[in-house]
């Protein structure tokens, strides 16, 4: 196993750990993430369909993309997008302060999405981001993903959480 697929294995299972630590703020959790699950027991992803990667852009640069999922479903599903960005094999490992992650609201202005840290992994946080699909509705999200420290590399992976 190569020691990016480690690394996001790790990053997996903490942020499945971390999900799971969570569960008695899920009420809370449920007012700032819309059409979020409300019961009392922690969501965890059973499944991830990974969108196309691409290299961090240079310092000062910025990659703009789309997350979209289709729940072609009889029954609701809930999904949460997920922003990754992996450090590169030999390090350095990136920090969440070498990138700033944005998303575009329902308004249309950028807002910040906070980036938590794992084992080289930079990722986006699922629980906040969870949305139920009914039958036949499409999720598409908007990102920018800005390097801000010189130096940094690594990979932009984009992908959907899906909860069974």
């Amino acid at each position: 196993m190569s020691s990016i697929n480690r690394r996001l294995r790790g990053a997996t299972l903490a942020l499945t750990a971390a999900l799971v630590g969570v569960a008695g703020a899920a009420p809370a959790l449920a007012s700032t993430a819309p059409a979020a699950s409300t019961s009392t027991a922690a969501l965890v992803p059973v499944d991830f369909v990974d969108a196309p990667g691409r290299a961090l852009p240079a310092a000062g640069q910025s990659h703009t993309f789309t997350v979209s999922y289709r729940n072609d479903s009889s029954v609701d599903q809930v999904v949460a997008p997920q922003i990754l960005v992996e450090s590169p094999d030999a390090g350095p490992y990136l920090a969440s302060a070498d990138i700033r992650v944005e998303r575009r609201n329902a308004a249309g202005d950028r807002e910040i999405v906070p980036v938590g840290s794992q084992t080289g992994t930079l990722f986006t946080d699922l629980v906040a981001a969870q949305r139920t699909l009914r039958p036949g509705e499409t999720l598409t999200e908007r990102y920018r993903v800005t390097v801000i420290a010189p130096g940094a590399a690594g990979t932009v992976q984009p992908r959907v959480a899906l909860y069974g």
